[in-house]
């Protein structure tokens, strides 16, 4: 027998009417009542219709510990809300990312999350946020703004807050030759750490900071390339612009003869967790993983239940995790 909202009120002790805002999301059910009819529907077998139960999170860097993470905490925060959610691996801003939001659309999709995509470009095709805006579905950003402003939450961690925390632990230690291995131009997150890297030397009276930056690639390779390069300048510290980069630049250190943190000092960024157990344990900086995860969700329940949320980025501060890879600089 095929059950319906009629026997789910029933077994939970509710009105029809309340089961039908626990599936659509609405406003005016208590915690324990949403949970009351979730657990009615399970023990009933009750089936939602898959067509608007989608939430699709665009990401380019799934294998990244620190993107998956939030993924996962965003699919968690979801679930109990009967949404499905979708990971769309995809490079950022390139045309499998409008295939898939098109494909999407037209199967029901109820909200998009992009997780450091095509919100991430500067002067990417805003092709992809038209098409959901024409069709009403809402769309939230995590780690870039979209082109064209702020008609969107967006969620970010604080990139120049970031910097100056690498900056500032560094220079505490004695290093005034401090490099940084950034991503590439053009990549919003990327042009904040480098604009909050060259603030904070300039600050502590470095001149002409930006000749101590590399621009590379967020990988491993990147910032091997990114160190040889600084190593070259004289650095005796690098601030990589993430985790990955940051291994590459202890590699990099190590082939060409140097030992970290004896001779180099690295500060990755992002803060997964796996940083504690690599060789050396890498002080990185953190970003709010949890709370950035927490907002998009909560923002895409907010806006599936058609409650006003605020629009514009949303600043989330970093946290300075200080583990073996950095010590004071020694005469080379």
């Amino acid at each position: 027998m095929k059950v319906g909202i009629t026997e789910v009120a029933g077994r939970a002790g509710v009105s029809e009417a309340t089961v039908s805002r626990v599936i659509n999301r609405r406003q005016g059910v208590s915690r324990r009542t949403r949970e009351a009819v979730e657990q009615a529907m399970a023990d009933l077998g009750y089936e939602r219709q898959t067509q608007g139960q989608l939430v699709a999170v665009v990401t380019e860097l799934v294998s990244n510990p620190f993107f998956a993470d939030v993924c996962e905490r965003i699919e968690s925060t979801l679930a109990p809300h009967g949404l499905k959610t979708v990971v769309c691996p995809c490079f950022a801003g390139g045309v499998q990312e409008l295939d898939y939001l098109t494909s999407l659309a037209e199967r029901g999709v109820a909200a998009v999350v992009f997780l450091s995509a095509s919100n991430t470009i500067e002067g990417a095709d805003p092709q992809a946020y038209e098409l959901l805006r024409s069709r009403r579905i809402p769309f939230v950003g995590v780690n870039g703004q979209f082109e064209g402003g702020g008609e969107a939450p967006v969620f970010s961690t604080d990139d120049l807050l970031a910097a100056e925390l690498a900056v500032d632990h560094l220079f505490r230690l004695g290093h005034r030759r401090i490099g940084m291995a950034s991503g590439p131009v053009g990549n919003r997150p990327a042009d904040r750490r480098v604009r909050g890297f060259v603030d904070a030397l300039g600050r502590r009276g470095i001149e002409e900071a930006e000749q101590w930056v590399v621009r590379q690639s967020y990988t491993v390779e990147g910032g091997q390339s990114a160190a040889v390069a600084l190593l070259a300048r004289g650095a005796t510290a690098i601030v990589a612009a993430s985790d990955y980069m940051a291994l590459g630049a202890i590699r990099g250190a190590r082939r060409q003869g140097w030992e970290v943190p004896g001779d180099v000092s690295v500060v990755g960024y992002d803060g997964s967790m796996i940083m504690d157990f690599v060789d050396p344990p890498l002080t990185t900086v953190r970003q709010p993983a949890d709370r950035l995860a927490a907002e998009a969700a909560r923002s895409v329940l907010a806006l599936l239940a058609h409650r006003d949320v605020p629009v514009g980025e949303l600043l989330f501060d970093p946290e300075l995790v200080i583990r073996a890879s950095t010590a004071p600089p020694r005469a080379r």
